[in-house]
């Protein structure tokens, strides 16, 4: 696993031991910043069920000014601390040692972009959706991205003021962008 673009581009990041976390992998990650890649730029980015932090540190070394960590396995926070440190972004990241949506409430600023990649299949993007509905971290122009199962289903967003923007398949997942219903 490495930083595919940027100022740290090529370096290689840990990833916890184990089946703690499920990287997202290189060909993927690609993708979803080439998507990204207009909107990165000076943003404050938070990535949620962190794991290695490979997601965040790519937003900081594509021109993010910001990112947030939210983790709360032990050996995923040592390995993002780790990442962190070897990439020289420890002025640039906030680590957050916290169950997802406790976690949010630690954030005091407007986010750009938010990242989850949750357990598969045990709703907790819906739990947490429904907490960012209700707090006032997102700016009109936020963007959510969800990584899910292909056969997780979304179609609560409107309930919750939430629209997919755009849906991006693979072959066993998939990225779900969205942003505000206006």
């Amino acid at each position: 696993m490495r930083v595919i673009a940027g100022t740290r581009r090529s370096l290689l990041l840990k990833a916890p031991d184990g089946n703690v976390t499920r990287p997202t992998t290189d060909r993927i990650k690609e993708t979803l910043f080439n998507v990204l890649q207009t909107d990165i730029q000076d943003s404050v980015f938070v990535d949620l069920f962190s794991g290695s932090g490979a997601i965040g540190i790519e937003a900081l070394s594509r021109g993010a000014k910001k990112a947030y960590f939210i983790e709360m396995n032990k050996e995923a926070i040592s390995c993002i601390q780790d990442n962190i440190k070897f990439t020289k972004f420890t002025e640039q990241a906030v680590v957050l040692k916290q169950e997802v949506v406790s976690g949010l409430e630690f954030i005091k600023e407007p986010v750009d972009i938010i990242f989850m990649d949750p357990p598969y299949d045990q709703l907790l993007e819906k739990t947490i959706l429904e907490k960012l509905s209700i707090t006032n971290i997102l700016k009109e122009d936020s963007m959510i991205i969800v990584e899910a199962s292909l056969k997780t289903e979304f179609d609560y967003l409107e309930e919750l003021g939430f629209v997919v923007l755009k849906e991006k398949k693979y072959k066993t997942n998939k990225h779900v962008f969205i942003g505000f219903n206006s």
